[in-house]
């Protein structure tokens, strides 16, 4: 025991004296068979292969939820969103959900010394509502850990369809100042609905109200013409706001959470990648994060930071097909696989749900492989508590320190996971139980399986990966124990 403390004092003061840099590569559904190190044959991402080969690969790796709002505040609190009301997928007018000043990813290394940056999607809502737009955007990521941000508020799909840098919309015109409404259409302005002749990209469901970029959104936006983003451009922005910050913080350490857009909806990759999967927009988008993974990773490169850099790739949620434009996702999906060997996908209780790609590499630490350990994103603040020497937050009630596993020193990781899709469901080891739950059994709009069933579900993972075959009634006492289980971690908190 004596010697497992001395080891534990040694590796910290060597951690303290040359802390790693921190680098979290966030898709927005990315699917685990999306990528080519994950057994697609249809698409190829070298730059994620790369990092995966030069780093440990999870192949039991999970987001905390099965949809994104959920899943960023689950990942950046450490607890699970479904204790918190308010926490389902947000408008883009929405206030922010983490309470600033709360313990959080960002704060832990803000507090170990860091230079913190959030670049891309937030989607964890701003102000305190009723926000005007055109003065300081506060609370915001500023009031809850990080010293930089460069964001848009929502998603892609809604309004308002600008960019927030700190606490000002970038490129803001006083003379032109914007109107954010999710409750009525501002007179006089276009809308997906009453002009669809102004149309590029037509909505499959939802999706037909304020107009921006010949593209209809949610919600309803006037104004701030000048502030406005261009679809095609957005990856190359976010990019090169990451390397501008790694640029001015080399000298570290610092923690980069790199919240890519892609491959969510609308899809409108540069064009430089149309056409290049062959699978229309959807897959095209996937080439383009995979090219700002690239990007990334090189400037690590010409840094002289790979070294010494911990890099984390992982997605918010699992993969959706059709979620809202015709964009012939469907149509040119061909052989490909989005889950990979699972079942589901986004806004589903199966494992394709929160089962995500989920890589790290840091050459200093982590020897290359693969790992079977079960983690999830829930448990970062607690982990890279550990990491920096500091007890984990308080607040995050339901993170623990799978650091271990995270550098491959061990091989199990988490013994219990509650996973948040439609209905929540549990992981113990490899069986996975869905209680029964109403609801159907498809979703109407992306035609993904939600996991609903009116009677329980239980899956034995490591014969059955897919979930097809239903064990709960040969093995009633298992299906019992582990309901039971669930009903005392949806009602608990704790590690």
């Amino acid at each position: 025991m004596k010697s497992c403390w001395i080891a534990l004092l040694l590796a910290s003061a060597t951690l303290a004296a040359d802390p790693p840099n921190v680098v979290l590569l966030y898709a927005d559904d990315l699917g685990y068979g999306d990528v080519s190190c994950y057994g697609s044959k249809t698409i190829a991402t070298p730059h994620i292969d790369k990092l995966a080969a030069e780093g440990l690969r999870f192949t039991d790796g999970h987001c905390a939820a099965a949809t994104c709002t959920p899943s960023r505040f689950a990942m950046l609190t450490g607890e699970y969103a479904f204790r918190q009301k308010g926490t389902g997928v947000l408008p883009g007018d929405a206030k922010l959900i983490i309470k600033p000043g709360r313990a959080t990813l960002a704060s832990v290394f803000k507090g170990a010394g860091y230079q913190t940056a959030v670049v891309g999607k937030w989607h964890l809502g701003l102000g305190e509502g009723g926000l005007d737009w055109n003065g300081a955007i506060q609370p915001g990521p500023l009031e809850i850990g990080f010293t930089h941000c460069f964001i848009m508020a929502a998603t892609g799909d809604r309004v308002p369809c600008v960019y927030v840098q700190d606490r000002n919309i970038v490129g803001l015109d006083p003379a032109d100042p914007i109107q954010v409404s999710y409750q009525q259409p501002f007179p006089g302005e276009p809308t997906g609905k009453a002009n669809p002749e102004l149309l590029r990209m037509h909505p499959s469901h939802g999706h037909d109200m304020a107009l921006i970029n010949g593209i209809s959104r949610i919600g309803y936006m006037k104004g701030g013409k000048a502030a406005l983003w261009k679809d095609e451009d957005m990856a190359d922005t976010f990019t090169a706001q990451a390397v501008k910050f790694m640029e001015k913080s080399k000298d570290g350490p610092f923690f980069l959470y790199f919240a890519a857009h892609d491959p969510h909806v609308p899809r409108v990759p540069h064009p430089r990648f149309v056409g290049k999967s062959g699978m229309g927009p959807r897959g095209d988008a996937i080439l383009q994060f995979d090219d700002s993974v690239g990007t990334i990773l090189a400037t690590l490169d010409r840094l002289g930071l790979k070294e010494n850099t911990l890099v984390l790739l992982s997605s918010d949620n699992g993969p959706v097909v059709d979620d809202g434009y015709q964009d012939e996702a469907v149509q040119k999906l061909g052989s490909h696989h989005p889950a990979g060997p699972l079942r589901g996908g986004k806004y589903s209780a199966f494992e394709a749900g929160t089962r995500v790609p989920f890589i790290v590499r840091w050459p200093a630490k982590v020897k290359p492989g693969v790992s079977p350990a079960l983690v999830c994103q829930v448990d970062f603040p607690a982990s890279f508590a550990a990491l920096t020497g500091q007890q984990a937050p308080v607040a995050a009630v339901d993170s623990q320190n799978v650091l271990p596993a995270l550098l491959g020193e061990d091989k199990t990781g988490r013994a219990e996971l509650v996973e948040q899709g439609g209905p929540l469901s549990l992981r113990q080891g490899n069986w996975k139980f869905i209680p029964a739950n109403q609801g159907p059994a498809r979703s109407k709009s992306t035609d993904n399986e939600t996991g609903n069933a009116l009677g329980p579900q239980l899956y034995d993972l490591s014969k059955d990966l897919g979930e097809s075959q239903n064990l709960a009634q040969t093995q009633p006492d298992l299906t019992q124990s582990m309901a039971a289980a669930l009903e005392k971690a949806r009602l608990g908190a704790g590690k």
